[in-house]
């Protein structure tokens, strides 16, 4: 199943693993994927002498992973091909400790404080490319937490138990049976939830004094392109920088294919976030990721020309200062903000129609969105859906006219425009239809629906510097030409600012000047 290259890539790979390793294998002898997993098993194993396989006779296909005689709670029910083959031997390497995705000190001891036990599932699609930043985060808290396991479910080999679990989009966690995340996300978000969930055991934090700031030159907040930029360029000029971010990468992660990068003709999402981290680790600069901003406050020292700094407060407890701030945070899907809406994710409603849309076959579905985005999303639906209705809010389709030229050719498309969303409507258990009103008309109706996919553009994460800072109604940080924002020592680059057309080269430019600006001022002594 694997050919000779991939094979030697991957006897480099493992040619440090310390423990042995096995695949503990139970199949059932009349499984239609029996001799695909078994093969693809097998090849990985005959790649190092600390990998084996034992197989034996079960009901369905599942394999857990044995470390020198004991489990280490990680079970796949599925044939990690596609985008999981990776998440294959993250688990191996992450199990011996040499995986690159381990988080720090200060986020392993949160996930070790989890109170356990913890029973996690992940329902995935091998084609979906948000599962396996899922699935890697949950298996890399179950190698720090003995009381966490973990099994990462395939939906299309397991569709009576996708159905019966009312699983309508991917990835679905369940913990211990409770649905407690749909979609993409980061071990961050992950960590959040399961502390919400389980709480944690106090006697293994330390609480009894508080968390010293930690000082830097510049701290940039936010880890996609104009945040790497930051980075880099602040680094270059021999300061003290830190990314404090939820994940490296950003939102530019989510991306299948780039191709308008200039001089890359071709690359993907997940290619470029690892190239960003590459860049990034060439400098002394300190990662932390996994880390949400809460609160930000701009402090003086009281003199007549007082010395500014700002401190930041992360999701952890932990605090950070610097002269310097840089914002890179980015923007994320808007949501409709409709009743009904957030109690159906997951359920009928979807952000993804890559990943959501083979839930869907054969049932009408709506597209909120008439720009490209939206657009896009319609054609593939209409490929695998009975039926697609797209809902735009203005009075025409934004999208580039070839799109539109294309969704007219579609016979199962259908488009209405001054469309205005006003309810998600389910019967308990899934969507069942839209309320939407008439902008013109103001007539009210009810669509009746298997799925909505919202596709209505992007809002800026400016969240805690709303207060700090000045914002637009949309919340995107208002900066100048060289991305300065209305407070001394603070700026804003990419998609949470101001600047006009939000693209990855864009936002690249866009850090690149804030870190020049910022060290700009630092020379004319307006930082210190």
């Amino acid at each position: 199943m694997l050919d000779s290259a991939m094979k030697s890539q991957l006897s480099g790979i493992f040619s440090g693993l310390a423990s042995q390793y096995v695949f503990e294998i139970e199949v059932s002898p009349n499984h239609e994927s029996r001799q695909e997993l078994i093969e693809l098993l097998g090849d990985v194993a005959s790649c190092s002498d600390h990998l084996s396989c034992r197989i034996s006779d079960g009901e369905g296909l599942q394999f857990t992973i044995v470390k020198d005689g004991a489990p280490t709670g990680i079970r796949f029910r599925a044939v990690p091909n596609g985008h999981e083959f990776t998440s294959l031997l993250l688990a191996i390497l992450n199990s011996d400790g040499k995986g690159k995705n381990i988080p720090d000190e200060s986020i392993r001891a949160r996930v070790s404080a989890l109170n356990g036990p913890i029973k996690l599932t992940t329902y995935v699609s091998l084609t979906c490319t948000n599962c396996p930043d899922v699935v890697q985060a949950l298996n890399v808290m179950t190698t720090l937490n003995s009381q966490i396991t973990h099994e990462t479910v395939d939906g299309a080999i397991n569709q009576k138990e996708v159905e019966a679990m009312k699983v309508q989009g991917v990835p679905s966690v369940f913990a211990d049976g409770k649905l407690i995340h749909v979609g993409r996300s980061d071990f961050g978000e992950l960590l959040s939830k399961l502390e919400a969930q389980y709480g944690i055991n106090e006697e293994t934090v330390d609480n009894s004094v508080e968390k010293p700031v930690k000082n830097y030159d510049v701290i940039v907040v936010g880890g996609g392109p104009a945040g790497a930029a930051s980075a880099i360029y602040s680094a270059r000029k021999g300061l003290s920088v830190a990314v404090v971010a939820e994940r490296v990468g950003g939102q530019v992660k989510e991306t299948v294919g780039i191709e308008n990068l200039v001089s890359v003709p071709h690359t993907t999402g997940e290619q470029l976030a690892n190239d960003l981290r590459t860049h990034i680790n060439d400098y002394p600069i300190d990662i932390l990721e996994h880390r949400r901003i809460v609160s930000v406050s701009v402090e003086t020292d009281g003199r007549l020309s007082p010395s500014r700094s700002t401190v930041l407060t992360a999701s952890t407890g932990e605090r950070f200062s610097a002269p310097a701030v840089i914002v890179a945070t980015g923007a994320s899907w808007r949501k409709l903000n409709v009743p009904g809406e957030a109690e159906y994710i997951g359920r009928g409603v979807a952000f993804c129609p890559h990943c959501d849309g083979p839930f869907y076959k054969g049932k009408h579905v709506a597209v909120v969105g008439g720009g490209n985005s939206g657009i896009e999303a319609a054609i593939d639906l209409a490929g695998i859906c009975s039926k697609v209705t797209v809902l735009e809010f203005m009075d025409e389709l934004k999208a580039d006219q070839v799109l539109q030229e294309k969704l007219k050719s579609l016979p199962n498309v259908e488009v209405f425009l001054h469309s205005q969303s006003l309810e998600v409507i389910g019967n308990g258990e899934k969507v069942t239809g839209l309320r939407v009103k008439d902008r013109k008309t103001e007539a009210e109706r009810v669509i009746d629906l298997d799925g909505i996919f919202v596709q209505i553009g992007l809002a800026a994460n400016s969240g805690a510097f709303r207060d700090v800072v000045e914002t637009n109604k949309p919340g995107e940080i208002v900066i100048d030409a060289h991305c300065r924002t209305n407070v001394p020592g603070i700026y804003a680059a990419g998609d949470v600012s101001t600047v006009p057309y939000k693209q990855i080269i864009i936002a690249m430019g866009e850090g690149a000047k804030a870190a020049l600006s910022a060290f700009e001022d630092r020379m004319r002594g307006l930082l210190s």
